[in-house]
Order: C-alpha cells, then structure tokens, then sequence
C-alpha cells in the first residue's frame, strides 16, 4: 500500500513507511524518534547557558525525575480482537475541533535553541495541524505569529504582571489575534530554584531575550522608566560585553536604544511576578475578557473545586515539567483527583510527556488533551521548523498506533480500563 493509498486516519503507518523507505536508500530522521536520544542530540546544538536553561529542573531535579517515574509506574492493558483498522484521534476544546489531542505547550525563549523561534513554531503547528499555546516570555510577538498561522488554533499563556494595565492589553492584544483561550499560570508566580541556570549565572531575560511579548506592548513601552533603579549588585566579568551586544541586538530589533532596553529590562524585573494573587482575582480577568480561562499550575483536588466555584472554563494540571518546586510527586500523580474533583471542566494535563504512549496514558487517566513541551523545543534545536514537526509528526504516529495495539478506535474510548488496574 502506497503513501497515497493508505487511510488518512493512519498518521502511525504514514510515518513509518515514510522513515522506513526512505531509510532504503540511507536516509535516517531528521530527527532521533527516541526520546532519550532526541534530548541528548540537542543538547549538543545548544550552548551550555541555552541547554541548562531549557533541559534543566529546579533544585535536585526530583520533581522532574517524579514526572516520569509517574509514568512509569501505569501498564497499559492492551485488549485483542477489536476492529482498529480505523481511529478517530480528533478531540473538541471549547466548540473548536484539534486534528489530536495535543497542543504545543508556552515554552520562553525559543531563541535560545533557534533563530526563528516561536515563529517556527508557530508555522510547525499550522503545517501539523496542531494547537500552539503562545508562550508569555515569548521571543518573537503574538502577532506574527498568528499571522504565520492562519486558521489554526491558538492560546495564549499569561503570567499575571504586577502591572495590570500590561495584563489587560496583552490579554487584549491575545484577543485580536485570534487566540481561542487565556490560560492564566499559576506555578510561576515567582521563579523557581534552578541551580543549572544559578551555576553558570545565566537568565535570559537580563540580557533582552524572551521579552518580545514586552517590548512590542504599547502600554509595557510607555513605562519604561528613563533610568534603571538601583539593584544593589552590578555585573562583573567580561560577559557584559557578550549582553551588551545581546541587548543592542534586541534594541535594535523593537527600535529601542541600549539605555531603552536597560531600563525595559529592569522595568520588566520588576513588574514580572504577581505573588499576591487569589482566587478572588479570576473573577478581574474575567472582567478583561470574554475568551475561556484555564488556570494552568493546579495539582490539589481542593484546588480543581475552588477553580470551579470561581467559574474558571478548564484546567492544565502541572507542575511546570519539574522547574518550580524540588520534591513534588509526579504531576500524572495528580491528575486522577483534579479530574474527579473538577466536574463539568476539562482538564488538560503537563509535565512529562515525551511519547505517544504517554499522551495514551495522561488520557486514560482522565485528560481531554495534553500539552507537549521540551520535545518540540528539541526538534526545533536540532532542525527548526522541519526538526518540530517531526517531532509532533512521531508523537502523533506513536499515539495512533498506540491507541490501535491496545485495542482503542477513538481516543474519546481511552478510560481507566486501557490500564493496568492499580
């Protein structure tokens, strides 16, 4: 059977005959199709500071070695003679149809593995028929990348600022370029403890990266202050060249000058974090909009009940894939009991994913969809825009055969029962 032939709603058996007869002739993937390979090669093609910031976890990493050990620990259950030949893997969020239950996570400073960023992304996502959350720290403007994405779904993830008339004109801005939803992260309310980035001194949003959401924003620009304040520390070394040089280049890009983009820089510190937030201020933003709020960062059930008392539309059960908080059980631990506790609400999970097989297993667990983070930005590392696509094109092809071999036509149809029982 040729590419031509086969069922469209084969995706797993178009990727494999792609790879394996292209493979005749010596050709190998783009990409590694192995997860642990796949890491392990971008590594190599990012610089030290941009790997540590990207690969790396808070503290001693056990949150994020938790996320995967709760995987782990659940067996699929395969069942036998049941008509697979055709599956449905298409879910609806909101009235809105996606091709598969998978959305591109917000994921800060893409540059940082590619030159061209959330943008390549952004048309990665149009080109596979995939939702892209757009990332707050983000490193190109929302805007452009609606436009590269056409009709394709898209979200924006918002980091509440201490400044909200910043808040209401990106929630704003989110609005007129089509985003279909505001999801509103909790996790990061203040930045975690992660001694990879501490070790080598390196944030990068004190050198203009990943602030393209703020250096475009009309409100952000007119706050600027006309002097940085006094931090109380100055930088040493000659690594300030290397900023300099980093923050000219920003500068010049959002047609600010050097004192600009120290003082945007600054200004964006101190505005950045909202540790002050409460339940009582959901109900202010949804006075900002009328588009679904999701409050991603929830992993209590007594959690998921007040989200739904306060009219929240849906929630993203995660725990920022390890980065916040040392010591936290795996996020899949969690999600049984917020989809119990959260009623009508969809809840979508994060933190973890690297396989199809874990996309099979989130949904069984109670998921509507799931959020796949660092293996995009891998493939972006290692091929931009064609190395991201593989990467969504392999978990969806593992999904697909997946939900086949274990006896599934719908992804709808994965329940508990696709699982060993605990």
């Amino acid at each position: 059977m040729t590419d031509k032939q086969m069922p469209a709603s084969s995706p797993g058996r178009l990727r494999q005959t792609e790879i394996f007869v292209t493979g005749v002739g010596g050709k190998r993937p783009r990409v590694p199709v192995s997860a642990e390979r796949l890491e392990a090669e971008a590594k190599r093609f990012m610089s030290r500071e941009a790997a540590a910031y990207v690969i790396g976890s808070a503290g001693t990493e056990a949150t994020a070695r938790a996320n995967r050990a709760a995987f782990d620990k659940r067996p699929i259950l395969p069942r036998v003679l049941r008509d697979v030949s055709k599956r449905d893997l298409s879910v609806t969020l909101f009235g809105r149809p996606h091709r598969a239950p998978i959305l591109l996570a917000p994921i800060g400073v893409l540059e940082l593995a590619h030159r061209d960023a959330d943008l390549a992304v952004a048309r990665a996502a149009r080109g596979e028929g995939v939702a892209f959350v757009f990332s707050n720290q983000a490193s190109v403007a929302m805007e452009k990348c609606a436009a590269a994405m056409g009709d394709a779904p898209r979200w924006f993830q918002l980091y509440w600022s201490s400044d909200d008339e910043f808040v209401r004109s990106v929630v704003r801005r989110a609005e007129n370029c089509g985003c279909e939803a505001i999801v509103l992260t909790l996790d990061t309310t203040l930045l975690g403890w992660r001694p990879r980035d501490l070790d080598l001194g390196y944030l990068p949003f004190l050198r203009g990266l990943g602030l393209a959401q703020y250096l475009g924003d009309p409100v952000f620009r007119e706050k600027i202050p006309p002097s940085p304040p006094e931090a109380g520390f100055r930088p040493k070394g000659l690594g300030i060249l290397k900023a300099a040089m980093s923050l000219r280049r920003k500068g010049k890009e959002f047609g600010l000058s050097m004192q600009q983009m120290r003082c945007a820089v600054a200004h964006f510190v101190a505005s950045y974090s909202r540790p002050d937030l409460t339940w009582n201020d959901i109900a202010r933003l949804r006075e900002m909009t009328k588009l679904p709020i999701l409050l991603k960062g929830v992993r209590s059930a007594d959690d998921a009940k007040l989200a739904a008392q306060h009219g929240v539309n849906g929630l993203i059960v995660s725990n920022h894939g390890g980065r916040q908080v040392d010591g936290e059980r795996g996020s899949l631990d969690n999600l049984p009991g917020v989809v119990a506790a959260a009623g009508n609400m969809p809840v979508l999970f994060d933190s973890g994913i690297r396989t199809g097989a874990d996309v099979f297993k989130a949904l069984a667990l109670g998921a509507k969809a799931v959020l796949l983070g660092r293996p995009y930005v891998y493939g972006l590392a290692l091929g931009g825009e064609a190395g991201a696509r593989d990467v969504i094109q392999n978990v969806i092809a593992e999904l697909d055969l997946t939900t086949a071999l274990a006896g599934v036509g719908a992804v709808s149809e994965i329940d508990r029962h696709c699982l060993v029982p605990e």
